[in-house]
């Protein structure tokens, strides 16, 4: 089961991301599927059925989003969170060997084409919850466990 969480930018790009789509790439596509059917057969038509499979991905997409967007709870910055690791908090962990990394841990629907994300729902993401600074966090992993040092804790607008 997802957690049901986003922040509130991620909430406004995803409503952002329904808007076009409803109205722009819809309209657009469903004028060119039209255009194609006046061609005369569509069965051997590429730009009808190439549309026609397009309007069914936006369809299943807009219907996603506008259910999701329904269901989804924002959680806002709270100056009560400062030093810990919560939702929405930016964390730079290092391991023993050096490694390095940094993101923000974010609701399910945020991590889609971002790389410095990680949902909250992930092992590392609940490992790092309510740590601080100089903290460890051993994250269980399908390779083992695995020792991650909180080295910073940034809560960014």
């Amino acid at each position: 089961m997802r957690t049901k969480l986003i922040t509130r930018k991620g909430f406004h790009r995803l409503e952002s991301e329904l808007d076009h789509l409803w109205r722009v790439e819809r309209p657009e596509t469903t004028a060119k599927v039209a255009w194609a059917a006046s061609l005369g057969d569509r069965s051997e038509n590429a730009d009808y059925q190439y549309n026609k499979k397009r309007l069914r991905e936006i369809d299943r997409r807009v219907r996603y989003l506008r259910k999701c967007l329904e269901h989804l709870r924002i959680v806002d910055y709270s100056p009560q969170q400062e030093g810990k690791v919560f939702f929405g908090a930016w964390v730079e962990i290092e391991n023993d060997d050096g490694d390095t990394k940094r993101f923000q841990i974010v609701g399910y629907d945020e991590i889609f084409g971002r790389d410095d994300c990680i949902s909250i729902d992930s092992p590392m993401a609940r490992a790092l919850l309510k740590k601080e600074v100089d903290d460890e966090a051993l994250v269980k992993t399908p390779a083992g466990e695995a020792t991650w040092y909180v080295t910073k804790i940034e809560y960014l607008a």
